[in-house]
């Protein structure tokens, strides 16, 4: 035992010396709905961008999952991830992620055996803990409201490993079941969340882990730490695995890029009121943020958002993942328009010398 922990230790010291070396990028969509477009539109600019970030060779394409507001429009990413899987051919999709506590641990495993079945060695299952809305949808969404359900995540996830690993304890009820469609393989399970608790939780299941930095940046470092040093392996994983979702604008110039930042910082303002609205264009954003004056969105260690030229933004990410020791960074980009959505992925691609393929 001895041995083997020394030589993870090892492998995490390399790992983390050379980390900025082949930075991997990847993306989050969370199909923003803009002021004048339809959710049905943003579903299907969520599809273009697949398309596209594929071809500019990105790892991973992960949705979200949201209820009942006007300015996300993907509640089902399982759904989008069907159709996605399909207009794509070699990067991962996946959840970021399915909000577990609201669902059955063998259905959400029978729903990711069929992707998996559908495009195998492709796909992630990203899980979280949040509600992925307030307190009403919550309710609205809850398995059962016959009594106050108690917090039995730890449960779900050990739940669902088992129906994918087959490892149920002897005599259990669960043991006999088949989650079909059977195959070689399955998707890769990631933790998701933003605080202290999932980071615990990622070292307790042995899973990677996927840390919502855009969300909320102040326990950035704490957890990506904790987790990096108290990964004991798990679930054929010998060393730990991490990235961070930033938000990042990338444009031509310094200014446009701040321009259009103008749109998602006012979301993140109107979104601490209670107002989820569609995001606004740059033009009407700069005018209502005079509205809120000097208030602004808590930040940490790190910006939420990374802002800026592509060589401005690359040199960010790497120092910020320089400084995690992580090789891998995940990207989420909302802006008012679909076309400067695309291109700020394209850029940073373009900087960052990922395979493009025009």
């Amino acid at each position: 035992m001895g041995k083997k922990r020394d030589c993870v230790a090892d492998i995490q010291w390399i790992m983390s010396s050379e980390i900025v070396k082949g930075l991997r990028l990847s993306v989050l969509d969370q199909a923003p709905v803009s002021a004048g477009r339809t959710p049905g539109e943003a579903l299907q600019e969520s599809i273009a961008l697949a398309r596209r970030v594929d071809s500019l060779g990105y790892t991973r394409f992960w949705m979200s999952e949201h209820h009942a507001m006007d300015t996300l429009a993907c509640t089902a990413p399982e759904v989008m991830l069907a159709r996605i899987g399909a207009e794509t051919q070699r990067i991962r999709i996946g959840s970021g992620g399915i909000m577990l506590p609201h669902y059955s641990a063998f259905k959400v495993a029978e729903v990711f055996r069929t992707l998996h079945a559908l495009y195998p060695g492709r796909v992630d299952l990203g899980i979280g803990r949040a509600p992925g809305g307030g307190p009403v949808e919550a309710l609205a969404l809850r398995r059962s409201r016959k009594v106050q359900m108690e917090d039995d995540f730890p449960e779900q996830v050990a739940e669902l490993l088992a129906y994918f690993d087959r490892d149920f304890p002897a005599g259990h009820w669960f043991g006999g079941l088949r989650v079909s469609p059977e195959m070689p393989g399955g998707p890769d399970v990631w933790i998701l969340g933003s605080s202290m608790w999932s980071s615990v939780a990622a070292v307790e299941f042995g899973l990677p882990y996927a840390f919502a930095h855009f969300f909320s940046p102040v326990h950035t470092r704490s957890a990506i730490e904790a987790y990096t040093r108290g990964f004991r392996g798990g679930r054929e994983r010998l060393v730990p695995e991490a990235t961070v979702a930033v938000g990042v604008i990338c444009a031509e110039t310094q200014e446009e890029a701040d321009y259009l930042h103008s749109s998602v910082r006012l979301l993140q303002l109107r979104i601490r009121t209670g107002d989820r609205r569609p995001v606004a264009s740059p033009e009407d954003a700069v005018r209502e943020l005079r509205l809120f004056g000097d208030m602004a969105v808590e930040e940490g260690e790190w910006p939420r958002y990374f802002v800026g030229t592509p060589s401005r933004v690359r040199e960010q990410l790497e120092r910020m993942a320089g400084d995690l020791g992580i090789g891998e960074v995940v990207v989420n980009t909302i802006v008012w328009e679909h076309a400067k959505r695309v291109r700020s992925y394209e850029l940073l691609a373009g900087e960052f010398g990922l395979c493009v393929d025009d």
